[in-house]
């Protein structure tokens, strides 16, 4: 039920899309209530604006994907798109670039929610003064108590846990769920629903905090985890599969230990292709940075939304199957 309501909700917003886009030429004019004929909506304005802020450090190329979603949606309806976010995980910094929007009186404004305890004083003002907010990726658990309208992303147990239960079929009993931001919440759902899985399935496990700024100790501190007997290993993103992935190169843990991670990047897609990594779950971050621009500016213009919950982009699986596929989109700047 729930994924044919999903395809229902995508199939909605690709509609809105083509309907926004489709301006070249004289418009048709549908036919009103009574027979007669009812003026074509007006075409999306340059003076709409919507700022984006998100928590997605520079390092890091999933982010280069959601921002082009932004700017291809910001594009093709003909509005006025601001994307911002700090240099780091930095939640202080994050706070002020919000309060710096809003001080702009954005009409529309979209925030990733990895902390709601150092972010929730700057969402709630932006909606006290009458902006309308949507999430993304990070915040499905807390976009309602800040009074955001809709979350456009995936919910992070259930895909943390989609994940262990892979892993459990492939026989893995001892289980390193590696986290490299830690306090964003949204990654601790993905550990907890990842071992909860694990668990579940008779085995066992533990998470190990890294810094996504320091990949060398990173890898340093999974090779000394290794020693205990792994067999599975979680990163909950490309800048913890990275050092991850290192280290059983070097530790000649390759094809012994199960390696899986959240998110896309061109290394991790090629791993998955050459069998280094066994899975990948796919959020479509793409989507996420394009749909919230598709809806705040309808939003504007005609005071439509969806009827508020999520809109689910994720959870997915690449696998060797399908890593072909995906790749040729990777280069594109799409998945």
């Amino acid at each position: 039920m729930r994924s044919h309501q999903s395809l229902r909700a995508l199939i909605g917003c690709v509609a809105v899309v083509l309907a926004a886009a489709c301006t070249k030429g004289e418009p048709s004019k549908p036919a009103g209530p009574s027979g007669t004929t009812a003026e074509a909506p007006s075409a999306p304005r340059k003076d709409v604006k919507i700022a984006v802020v998100t928590h997605g450090q520079a390092s890091d190329t999933f982010w280069s994907v959601v921002k082009n979603g932004v700017d291809n949606a910001a594009k093709d309806l003909g509005v006025t798109v601001t994307y911002n976010a700090p240099q780091t995980f930095d939640m202080v910094a994050m706070s002020r670039l919000i309060d710096a929007e809003v001080a702009k009186k954005p009409d529309g404004l979209v925030v990733s929610i990895p902390d709601a305890n150092a972010l929730s004083r700057s969402i709630k003002a932006a909606v006290e003064a009458g902006i309308p907010v949507i999430s993304i990726n990070s915040g499905g658990d807390v976009y309602k108590q800040l009074g955001v309208l809709l979350h456009v992303g995936q919910t992070e147990y259930e895909a943390g846990f989609g994940g262990g239960e892979k892993m459990a079929a492939a026989g893995v009993k001892n289980a390193l769920c590696v986290n490299h931001e830690v306090g964003n919440g949204s990654l601790d759902l993905r550990c907890k629903g990842f071992l909860d899985a694990v668990a579940k399935g008779g085995g066992t496990g533990k998470v190990l905090a890294v810094n996504a700024a320091d990949p060398t100790d990173s890898k340093q501190k999974v090779s000394a985890a290794m020693g205990e007997g792994i067999d599975g290993i979680m990163t909950l993103g490309p800048l913890g599969a990275g050092p991850a992935l290192a280290a059983l190169k070097e530790g000649g843990g390759l094809g012994k230990v199960k390696l899986g991670t959240f998110d896309l990047t061109p290394d991790v897609l090629a791993g998955i292709r050459d069998g280094a990594l066994e899975f990948a779950i796919d959020q479509q971050q793409y989507l996420q940075g394009y749909l919230p621009i598709v809806l705040l500016t309808q939003y504007k213009q005609y005071g439509v939304l969806p009827a508020g919950g999520i809109l689910p982009t994720g959870p997915g699986f690449v696998t060797k199957a399908n890593a072909a596929q995906v790749i040729e989109l990777s280069a594109k700047g799409i998945r």
